[in-house]
């Protein structure tokens, strides 16, 4: 009988204790669901840790770090440190012309940082836009390469790689009578025609390009040994060439 009572005692203190662990185990879920609560409603507020400082690293010749903040502002004022999307940033940043690429990041507590990769440019592109030395075009301005002797390539949608290519291909050969290109354009007909940068314009056509530039670096030397100024060779025969004289008139012209 006594044995019977301390069984059934033993078993309400342990009922007991499961049950104050229970409560307590309990209180810290529901402690812990407050203080998530309050964490949270702290990180949605865009008064706590706003971002107010932006930091432009990497290249600067082109893109200035005016033009990344209005372009870090361009859809309103940055939000907190929290909730700011740095994806919607980069975009912005990216659009700009000479940007290539950015990595943005977020800095505790108050900082943006903006890592800046430009564009090269290697040539000016159908008067407008610009090529990199990998013939991908780009928004640049030629205006923003004006004091360097960039080539000026032409050519229809889709041939930059072809353009660039040739002109490397050309220059390389013209270098030996002493020509260097300033312009080389392939139109619709796909002919070609190079302007060199003392004003010679040189006719290739659609075919035989090869053969007629190896005439040309052969001819060059006699057409140049008559002392006079040149205003064209054409080399859309079979055989020689059309030379065309400037007159004094465009020589006195060019000096204007």
């Amino acid at each position: 009988m006594v044995n019977a009572l301390t069984r059934v005692q033993a078993m309400i203190q342990l009922d007991r204790q499961k049950g104050a662990s229970f409560a307590f185990l309990m209180g810290v879920i529901i402690l812990m669901l407050f203080g998530l609560v309050r964490v949270m409603n702290w990180m949605s507020d865009e008064q706590q840790l706003p971002l107010s400082q932006l930091v432009v690293e990497g290249d600067q010749a082109h893109v200035t770090a005016m033009q990344v903040r209005d372009a870090v502002l361009s859809d309103g004022n940055l939000k907190s440190f929290m909730l700011q999307d740095v994806d919607r940033i980069q975009a912005s940043i990216e659009a700009l012309p000479w940007v290539k690429h950015v990595a943005v990041r977020k800095q505790w507590p108050d900082t943006l940082k903006a890592h800046i990769t430009e564009y090269r440019a290697s040539a000016i592109w159908n008067g407008q836009k610009l090529l990199t030395p990998d013939a991908e075009v780009f928004q640049g301005a030629p205006s923003d390469v004006a004091d360097t002797p960039l080539i000026s390539l032409h050519g229809t949608k889709g041939s930059a790689e072809e353009v660039l290519r040739t002109s490397r291909e050309l220059e390389d050969e013209l270098r030996h009578i002493g020509l260097s290109i300033q312009a080389l354009s392939l139109n619709k007909r796909r002919s070609w025609r190079i302007i060199t940068r003392d004003g010679v314009r040189i006719e290739l056509g659609r075919t035989a390009r090869q053969e007629r530039l190896a005439r040309l670096v052969s001819l060059y030397p006699r057409i140049k040994a008559q002392d006079k100024a040149i205003a064209y060779v054409d080399l859309r025969y079979d055989t020689g060439a059309a030379v065309g004289w400037k007159s004094e008139t465009d020589d006195a012209n060019s000096q204007d």
